[in-house]
Order: C-alpha cells, then sequence, then structure tokens
C-alpha cells in the first residue's frame, strides 16, 4: 500500500504546479487586452496625425487656399469663354439671317408672290422694316438650338462637318426658294409637292439627323402659324393663296430654311467649349 506522505506529497506537487501556471495564464490574457487596446492606435496613425497640430498649420491653410482660388479662376475663365463664343455665334447667325431676309424677301416681291404696302415698297431694302431683324433673331434662336438639341440628345452631328458643305447647303436654298418664284405649274399643288421633295433631299444630303428633321417639321409649322397671323391682321399678304391665307409651299421653304441655318450653327459650334456645370 502507498504511504501516506507520498500521498501528501503529490497533492501539495500538483497544487503548486497548478498555482504556477495560472498566474501565467493571467498574465498572458492581460498582455493580450493591453495589445488589444494599443493596436488600433499603432495599426491607423492617420487618426494620430488628423488631429496632430502640425495639420492645422497656417501654410497647410494657405496651400488649400489657394488651390480652391485656382480652381475657382480657372472655372470662372472657362464660364467667359464660354459666354465669349455665345455671343460670337449669335451675332453671325443673326447677320447670316438677316441678309438671306433681304435677298429672299427681294427675290419674292420682284415675282409678286408677297405684297407690302406702297410705302414699304419705296424703301431702300423694298421690305418690311422688321423683316430682316425678326428673321435674324430667328436665325440666331435656331442656329443655337440645333447643337444644342445635339447635345441634350448625345448625338453629336458629325456628318458632312465642314464649310464646304455648309456653303453647299446655303446656295441649295437659296435655289429651292428661287424655284418657287421662278417655276411655273399648273397649280400651286404640283409646286408644293416639288418644294418639298427638293427640302427633303436637302435635308438627307446635308444632314441626315433625327434632330435635323424633328426641328425642320417644328420650325415650319411654327413658322407657318406665325405667317397665317401676320396675314391675317393685314401685315403683308400673298398672291394666289391656296392654304388658308398663305401659299401651300410656304412650309416647305421654312423646313429647308431651318435646316440651312441649323447646318451653319452646328459648324459654329465646333470646337466650342462645353457649357460648365455648377455643382
Amino acid at each position: 500500500m502507498p504511504r501516506l506522505d507520498d500521498h501528501f506529497w503529490s497533492c501539495s506537487c500538483l497544487a503548486s504546479e497548478r498555482h504556477k501556471k495560472h498566474p501565467r495564464t493571467a498574465a498572458g490574457g492581460l498582455a493580450a487586452k493591453v495589445e488589444e487596446m494599443i493596436s488600433p492606435t499603432v495599426t491607423n496613425p492617420s487618426s494620430l496625425a488628423d488631429h496632430s497640430p502640425g495639420n492645422s498649420h497656417p501654410s497647410h491653410r494657405h496651400r488649400s487656399a489657394s488651390m480652391s482660388g485656382h480652381s475657382c479662376s480657372s472655372t470662372s475663365s472657362h464660364t467667359n469663354s464660354w459666354h465669349h463664343h455665345l455671343v460670337q455665334r449669335s451675332l453671325v447667325l443673326f447677320s447670316v439671317g438677316v441678309v438671306l431676309a433681304l435677298v429672299l424677301n427681294l427675290l419674292q416681291i420682284q415675282r409678286n408672290v408677297t405684297l407690302f404696302p406702297e410705302e414699304v415698297i419705296a424703301t431702300i431694302f423694298s421690305s418690311a422694316w422688321w423683316v430682316p431683324p425678326c428673321c435674324g433673331t430667328a436665325a440666331a434662336v435656331v442656329g443655337l438650338l440645333y447643337p444644342c438639341i445635339d447635345s441634350h440628345l448625345g448625338e453629336p452631328h458629325k456628318f458632312k462637318r465642314e464649310w464646304a458643305s455648309v456653303m453647299r447647303c446655303i446656295a441649295v436654298f437659296v435655289g429651292i426658294n428661287h424655284a418657287s418664284a421662278k417655276l411655273d405649274f399648273a397649280n400651286n399643288v404640283q409646286l408644293s409637292l416639288t418644294l418639298a421633295a427638293l427640302s427633303l433631299g436637302l435635308w438627307w444630303t446635308f444632314d441626315r439627323s433625327r434632330s435635323g428633321l424633328g426641328l425642320g417639321i417644328t420650325i415650319a409649322f411654327l413658322a407657318t402659324l406665325i405667317t397665317q397671323f401676320l396675314v391675317y391682321n393685314g401685315v403683308y399678304q400673298y398672291t394666289s393663296p391656296d392654304f388658308l391665307y398663305i401659299r401651300s409651299w410656304l412650309p416647305c421653304i421654312f423646313f429647308s430654311g431651318g435646316v440651312t441655318v441649323g447646318n451653319i450653327g452646328r459648324q459654329l459650334a465646333m470646337g466650342v467649349p462645353e457649357k460648365p456645370h455648377s455643382d
């Protein structure tokens, strides 16, 4: 049988070993907790840097202020450049509209298609004073609207984008207007169909865009309504009207004129900086 003192000796040894292991375990757990508390601070020094006094140094504030001032000045210069190009294009389109109105209206008056009062015909331009500025304003609005609609739809017009094509389009438009005054048909319906085919041919040759077709039709519709209103109120009149108070081929002239001025506006808008966006 085992002796009693051996039993007490083994128990005391086990107790002492258990007592030695317990402080080591407690010390290890305490060290782990301290390490967990310190590690976020060590691994994320940016948080300390954000609150460091060096970050609020006057040189840092001066650098950030200068950078913001430089961005504001560049945005302001870009806006001024865009407005400068807008004014230039508006003046060019207005001048084109005035010249076309004087030339084409004079042709219509000479062929007795459009009749103005006698005191108007006696003026130097043989046209009413309000016709050139109204046509110039309409040309500026239409010429600026075409590239704006293209940009809004995200479909930039790239078909025949050169000045030679634009000049040919102007020549064809003048020819269509000349044909409306010079050609003699059995009735106005045949003339209207011929001019409609020529106007669609002008759009297909120099434009071919859905936005150009839609705007041309809209311009023809609105201009026809305005002309009907003016003739109805006796401002001027047309000989042999067959479409209420006007000639039936007049919408074709408005359509081809809108396409022509739109091509001029698109060509002028090429290379112009985009409109700055205010955030």
